[in-house]
């Protein structure tokens, strides 16, 4: 992995590839977007997708606040990186998208985690296990007991006390004494 970032900045490029290729599909999806500019001093506007994503819904507009880094659909704060909406602004002003990019996505940090050499470890038998000091005793109580009827867990109430019977009824005319 360390070796796919060196090749990766040798080649002149500055972030990863997954936020290259989302800042291309941004770039595409901004182009059929309009922008208000509602304060060039505060960095606000108002984009509108003029293209609903899904038919039958009406499109969608979102508040872009470039300086505080802010998109109403969340993707810029989520994400830390442009969403469609933030591109488009930039495009209104001509402003760097790049510029609004988090550093965590940038080729030289990612490379600090690959840089790092992992050492080799060792034949599993030649691993020194120290002994065990105490000894494991299983709870009797949370074993399940494999053999006869599973037993109810149902707790009883009053509902299930029978009233006392004279003994069996006759199972034609309900009466005691014969059946």
């Amino acid at each position: 992995m360390g070796q796919q970032q060196v090749n990766q900045i040798e080649a002149g490029h500055v972030f990863v590839e997954d936020v290259r290729d989302a800042i291309a599909a941004n770039r595409r999806m901004a182009r059929s977007m309009t922008v208000e500019v509602y304060s060039r001093r505060n960095e606000t506007f108002r984009v509108t997708e003029t293209i609903g994503r899904r038919p039958g819904i009406p499109p969608r507009s979102y508040g872009v606040d470039l300086r505080n880094r802010r998109c109403d659909c969340r993707r810029f704060q989520t994400l830390h990186y442009p969403c469609a909406h933030v591109v488009a602004a930039c495009a209104k002003v001509s402003l760097n998208v790049e510029h609004f990019i988090d550093e965590v996505y940038t080729l030289a940090r990612t490379l600090r985690v690959w840089e790092n050499e992992f050492p080799v470890l060792p034949d599993l038998s030649t691993w020194e296990v120290p002994p065990t000091t105490f000894e494991l005793v299983p709870d009797k109580g949370l074993r399940r007991n494999p053999k006869g009827r599973p037993q109810s867990s149902r707790i009883h109430n009053e509902m299930d006390i029978r009233e006392k019977s004279d003994g069996k009824l006759c199972g034609v005319c309900r009466l005691a004494g014969h059946n």
